[in-house]
């Protein structure tokens, strides 16, 4: 699951997240670690322009609900906010996996921030790739249980000696 801040011009008309400069950025970034937006489910901290804090909460409570994320990519600091309040900032944090119960979170910088500050989008290629690992980690099939060694009867015992 990824969540983002809020719906942008065109995200707010086409009712999507993330179709503009920062979508294609997005696919980009997902592309890297052999994703596409069919592998995961997206979604916004706030779901219309204005930004209602209040009014949109229960929306993304009951997308996660129904979602059941092993992993979400928490994409800014107004959702990381929203999402982990108290972490600390997103400049600190982004790029770790913090896990709480079944689900990691990885904070990330909006693509937009990006778009904005050029110098943020190496920072982004890495925690992607750092992100990778975290996918191989959190979903990796667990390994399969070691083999159970019946006892021999007791007759065979007595035989061998």
């Amino acid at each position: 699951m990824i969540v983002g801040e809020a719906p942008g011009f065109n995200e707010d008309r086409q009712g999507e997240p993330f179709v503009g400069a920062a979508g294609k950025l997005l696919d980009t970034l997902l592309a890297r670690i052999e994703l596409s937006r069919a592998d995961v489910y997206i979604t916004n901290v706030f779901k219309c322009r204005p930004n209602e804090v209040e009014a949109c909460s229960p929306y993304l409570k009951e997308q996660m609900a129904l979602v059941k994320p092993k992993v979400v990519l928490i994409l800014g600091r107004h959702a990381l906010e929203r999402l982990m309040p108290g972490q600390g900032s997103i400049s600190r944090i982004h790029g770790s996996m913090i896990r709480r119960g079944d689900v990691a979170y990885v904070p990330l910088y909006h693509p937009a921030a990006a778009l904005h500050n050029g110098s943020l989008v190496t920072d982004l290629e890495r925690d992607f790739d750092s992100l990778k690992r975290y996918l191989d980690q959190v979903l990796a099939p667990p390994p399969p249980p070691a083999p159970v060694v019946a006892p021999k009867p007791e007759s065979e015992q007595l035989r061998l000696l």
